[in-house]
């Protein structure tokens, strides 16, 4: 079904978008910066490394909204209460296409579990984002944030530093963030320590002690 829509969606494809970097914090002027000194790059590399926030320090819940790939309005309103993967991305980007897969086994290992994922795209058009989910079998969506400001990236700027593409973070129920890797995944254990210790909080990864 999801390949149909996308495919009905294509034939309607919105104009074409330039990433300049999301605004707000300093982590977002930062990334516009390198965005501008790395055209030639095609993407910012992050070191991998991993922000652990504990439960008593983080920020507010993030609020954001826009629209899919597919077409349909997708948000906070729609994680609040789950623990949620939102992975900046585009197609383009070398380490986005690397770690596609260890997202995607993520994916369909925790959405049984109530975990929602959500790709945020930060430059390109409907149809580059669908030709990257048929590429890499991709069934969660993805937010198409470059009309409007960006807003997806700015909302996610006022609480947490993004320095490069691809950034992987981990909402807790709250909709808070519980855990940042800067640039590509390690491979998929390192998502899935994420995730668990994110659902352990809460209870709600008891589920996954047997697994």
């Amino acid at each position: 079904m999801r390949r149909r829509a996308r495919a009905a969606l294509a034939a309607s494809v919105i104009a074409a978008f330039t990433l300049t970097g999301c605004g707000g914090g300093d982590g977002s002027a930062d990334l516009a910066k390198q965005w501008e000194e790395s055209s030639e790059k095609g993407y910012i590399a992050g070191d991998g490394s991993t922000i652990s926030i504990p439960a008593s320090e983080r920020t507010s819940a993030v609020e954001f909204s826009g629209e899919t790939d597919l077409g349909s309005v997708y948000g906070s309103a729609d994680t609040l209460g789950s623990v949620t993967v939102v992975n900046f991305w585009y197609a383009g980007c070398a380490p986005c296409r690397a770690e596609a897969p260890d997202l995607e086994e993520a994916y369909q290992k925790f959405a049984p579990e109530g975990v929602k994922f959500l790709g945020v795209n930060t430059r390109d058009q409907v149809a580059q984002a669908q030709q990257f989910a048929e590429q890499f079998g991709i069934e969660y969506p993805s937010i198409i944030d470059n009309a409007g400001g960006r807003a997806v990236q700015r909302a996610f700027a006022g609480q947490v530093p993004l320095n490069a593409v691809p950034t992987t973070l981990v909402l807790d129920t709250e909709g808070r963030v519980a855990h940042r890797v800067l640039g590509q995944l390690a491979d998929v254990s390192q998502l899935r320590t994420l995730i668990e210790e994110t659902l352990a909080e809460s209870g709600a990864g008891s589920a996954q002690s047997g697994s």
